[in-house]
Formats: C-alpha cells, sequence, structure tokens
C-alpha cells in the first residue's frame, strides 16, 4: 500500500513537472542562432511561456560563458528523465571550448541579448530614478553659463555651485520630472530624473566649480542640478524569470511622454526591489475593464479585465522599476494592471 502510494505521489510530481513547462507546437529540435537574435524571440520558438527558458537550458559546465549565447551556436532538444533539456553546441566559427590550462576569453558584447538592447539603452545608461526628494534641493546645480548664456550645449563651458568632491570629476546633469506617488496608497515612491547630459569639472573656487560638457541630450539649463556618475554594472544577458513573490502593480508612466502602450514601449510600474522584483522577471499585463451601462437595469457594471501583453523588467529601484513591452495584444495605457505571469 506504502509503495503504490508512493509511486502515485511521484507520478503526480512527474505530472506537475512535466505541466510546468509546456513545448511550443511546432517548436524546432534544433535551432542556429543568427545575428539580430534575442534569448526572448529564441526561447519563443520553442516554448509556450518564453519566461520558462531557465527551467530547460541545460548549462554545459565544460563550455567557457555557457549561460551567454553567441551567433553561429547550436541548440539542440533534447530530454533527460523525460524533460524537455536545451543542449547548447558552440559555433563552428569559435570551436569547442576544451578545459586546458590556456583560458579562452570571448568578448561579452558579442552575445546575444535578452531583450533588443536598443530600446532601451538610455534607461540602462543614463535615467535614474531618485528615491528622496531633498536629494534634488540638495545636489549641486548649473548656476551660470559661459558669457552668460541661459542655454548651453555639449563642448560648452558652464559653472556650476554646491559641494563638490576632488574624488569625483565627472557628474550627469538631470532635469526633475514626474514625481511618482502610488494611486492606492498615495506613498511617495520616487522622481523621475530626465537626463540632459553630462560633463567634468575642471576647477574649483570655494562652492564654485567650473565644468566642460561632454555631452547634451538637450539644452542644458540653469538650475539643472548634479549627480555624481553612477558606475554600475550594464546588465543585457539576465535570463527571464518569474517574480518570487506575488505582484499586483500598475502601470504609472510611459517616460517617453506619451499615455499609449506599444511593443518595445518602455514603461514605469509602481513595483520595486522591496516587493520582490529583480531584473529579468516578466509580468502579465491587463487591460483594465471599462465601466458600461447596463441597458437593461440602469446599473454601471466593470467589464473584466482583459490580459493583453507581456513585460520585462530590466532595471530597478526599491519602489519603482522599468519594464519593457515586449508583447502587446491590443493598446495597452497608463494605469494599466501588472500581475505574475
Amino acid at each position: 500500500m506504502r509503495k503504490s502510494l508512493l509511486a502515485l505521489l511521484l507520478l503526480a510530481a512527474s505530472g506537475l513537472a512535466q505541466a510546468a513547462v509546456e513545448l511550443k507546437d511546432g517548436h524546432p529540435e534544433r535551432y542556429t542562432v543568427v545575428r539580430g537574435d534575442t534569448l526572448w524571440d529564441i526561447s519563443g520558438k520553442f516554448l509556450r511561456q518564453p519566461w520558462k527558458w531557465p527551467e530547460i537550458w541545460h548549462a554545459n559546465p565544460q563550455i567557457e560563458n555557457p549561460h551567454l549565447i553567441y551567433p553561429g551556436d547550436v541548440l539542440t532538444l533534447v530530454y533527460v528523465d523525460g524533460q524537455p533539456r536545451l543542449m547548447l553546441n558552440r559555433g563552428a566559427s569559435r570551436g569547442t571550448i576544451k578545459l586546458s590550462p590556456t583560458v579562452r576569453s570571448t568578448p561579452m558584447a558579442e552575445a546575444i541579448p535578452t531583450i533588443p538592447l536598443e530600446a532601451i539603452n538610455s534607461f540602462l545608461l543614463s535615467n535614474r530614478i531618485i528615491d528622496d526628494p531633498a536629494q534634488f534641493d540638495s545636489a549641486p546645480y548649473i548656476v551660470a553659463g559661459n558669457a552668460e548664456r541661459v542655454v548651453s550645449g555639449a563642448g560648452d563651458r558652464v559653472y556650476a555651485r554646491g559641494a563638490f568632491s576632488e574624488e569625483q570629476p565627472a557628474y550627469g546633469i538631470f532635469r526633475q520630472g514626474k514625481t511618482y506617488l502610488d494611486p492606492n496608497t498615495q506613498e511617495f515612491l520616487g522622481i523621475n530624473a530626465d537626463d540632459i547630459g553630462g560633463g567634468e569639472v575642471v576647477a574649483e573656487e570655494g562652492d564654485i566649480a567650473t565644468m566642460e560638457l561632454t555631452r547634451s541630450t538637450q539644452e542644458v539649463r540653469l538650475g539643472d542640478r548634479l549627480f555624481p556618475s553612477e558606475e554600475r554594472a550594464v546588465n543585457s544577458t539576465f535570463m527571464p524569470s518569474e517574480p518570487a513573490s506575488e505582484i499586483d502593480g500598475l502601470i504609472l508612466d510611459v517616460p517617453r511622454g506619451v499615455t499609449q502602450v506599444g511593443q518595445f514601449d518602455v514603461v514605469t510600474i509602481n513595483k520595486g526591489k522591496r516587493d520582490g522584483l529583480a531584473e529579468g522577471n516578466v509580468l502579465a499585463v491587463f487591460k483594465t475593464g471599462e465601466t458600461v451601462r447596463d441597458r437593461i437595469t440602469g446599473e454601471n457594471i466593470k467589464i473584466p479585465d482583459e490580459r493583453a501583453g507581456l513585460l520585462m523588467v530590466f532595471r530597478t529601484y526599491d519602489k519603482l522599476s522599468y519594464g519593457l513591452m515586449l508583447q502587446a495584444t491590443r493598446p495597452l495605457e497608463v494605469m494599466d494592471k501588472v500581475h505574475n505571469p
């Protein structure tokens, strides 16, 4: 009896494991990676739920950087103990990596990205969220332009006032953007710091610094604030995954200044690290149902929310995150909902 019960439990567990990953109808048995692919595109060729990619990925420890995939690599679908697994064979142009005293290095820049990086480059490199509003008030600011100019650009010299560190010559220049409050609790979540440009301190006298503007995305104005340049790793190889905790959030903003959301748009959501979100997490997006009038009863009723897209989180802050819309089956907008996929 005990053996029968154990067998049933093992069978049930096996069935649950198999149900966890659903292969896509018509999936290939082999696929050769080409330049321009993304990990999301490739996982979508094999899986109905692309974010479950880590569950079938077999990282071969004998291959250098086994979690990175390059053009020319061949992915083969095999079964291990009845479960689907993807095996990686390095392309002929790279050759097979063998264990030896000499370590061969491969530039990570050649690896295919998880998602199209051109859609998020500015957010990875420049944009930032300020968690404390006092940071803007206390940050150094542009006090004057060269020859009494009120606007400046790359190559110009400007003057800034504030507390500067001798160990920090490079600064980003930002303008205070939207202040985000939680729509439900009215809690302060952060301020979007709009990237204006950057420069280097070349001289100081008292609390006045002379700066050379090295870049500008728009005109630098008097009053724009300076923050030390961040030294943070640009992560382009995160693996798609489900959030570790339950997420019930909202799209707060589309930073490019519109309210409609389409594929490959960047959005700001009201959940972050403290809520358990991590870079690479995938969230389902639900179109908020409209409130309509029932012509029979005269009542106002709400149409159910409709699942209408997927986004991947690529940058997290304490209370907010940036996400890239990877799928959108219908137009979405600010205040639409995000949940676990």
